[in-house]
């Protein structure tokens, strides 16, 4: 419960400071496209960069995920070391380590910067795979962090977001004075009733269509990664670290780290357009069929 109340009262605020960003620009309330768009921009792009920026936050709160300052075991010793090793092979600078509670073997890596970054383990990851695997797991990690990948996702998720509000505010004008004959210029001030409820409708709509084109790269920045990972920890750990969260059916993390995960959902009923992570059968396949990793 604590972890929802810090993460709806961050996204309240996040709202809160942009609508006083909007009021200041002069564009909260725009009645030119120009203006709509930096408004649509200002929210857009806004939202999704703030929430990079608090990523590494959010990251430890939703998880739990401890920063391993000073190592207290062999095992802690080994996982910094490792990162550690990798991180200089693939030139970044070095990360947070993290470990979260959990049974299940997951891992995941955020935050905004490729020399800032955190790269957290589960607990039952550390116990149930070998040294190799978990080498392969992290090898996969630090390619997104060394890929910049959250910066590309939140860019993408950034621009989706920007045009959803924008079009639907573009069409919801047009239905407003093609079906209610409702003149915003010369009439009342503000939106009729044709307005607010195609608004509504279509930024649901455009939201979904949205998400497809975020679930895409995610999946597709999944296979560069596993790439990656093959690269620095060898392409059999990479292969041997898949068939172990395979085996495993590995929990999903919280919503919000979803996409930054080793593993994600199974596929589901409705196919993979919706799946942030292709299905570990192909990363398998794929990895097994590379001739330019040893």
């Amino acid at each position: 419960m604590k972890r929802v109340f810090l993460f709806l009262v961050t996204n309240i605020a996040v709202l809160f400071v942009l609508s006083i960003v909007a009021r200041v620009a002069g564009v909260s309330d725009p009645s030119q496209l120009g203006g709509l768009l930096v408004m649509a921009a200002i929210f857009g792009m806004g939202g999704a960069t703030i929430s990079l920026f608090l990523s590494k936050w959010m990251a430890k709160m939703s998880t739990g995920a401890r920063v391993i300052s000073e190592p207290r075991s062999d095992a802690e010793h080994w996982l910094v070391n490792t990162v550690q090793n990798l991180a200089h092979a693939a030139g970044i600078g070095m990360p947070e380590v993290a470990i979260f509670d959990s049974p299940q073997p997951n891992a995941f890596a955020t935050g905004a910067r490729r020399d800032a970054a955190l790269v957290a383990v589960s607990s039952g990851l550390l116990q149930t795979m070998k040294p190799d695997e978990i080498e392969g797991v992290l090898g996969h990690e630090i390619t997104h962090v060394s890929n910049g990948d959250m910066v590309t996702l939140t860019l993408v998720q950034g621009v989706v977001n920007t045009f959803v509000i924008f079009l639907s505010r573009v069409v919801g004008s047009i239905v407003d004075r093609a079906v209610f004959q409702n003149d915003r210029d010369g009439g009342r001030r503000g939106g009729g009733p044709g307005y607010f409820v195609t608004v509504m409708v279509l930024q649901l709509v455009f939201g979904i269509a949205a998400s497809l084109i975020v679930y895409a790269f995610s999946r597709a920045r999944e296979y560069r990664a596993d790439a990656g990972g093959a690269r620095l920890a060898g392409r059999q750990n990479m292969i041997a670290a898949l068939q172990r969260l395979l085996a495993a059916h590995p929990e999903p993390l919280p919503e919000q780290m979803k996409a930054f995960g080793i593993a994600g959902d199974a596929a589901r009923s409705f196919g993979r357009l919706f799946m942030t992570h292709p299905p570990l059968q192909e990363r398998i396949a794929r990895l097994q069929a590379m001739t330019d990793v040893g």
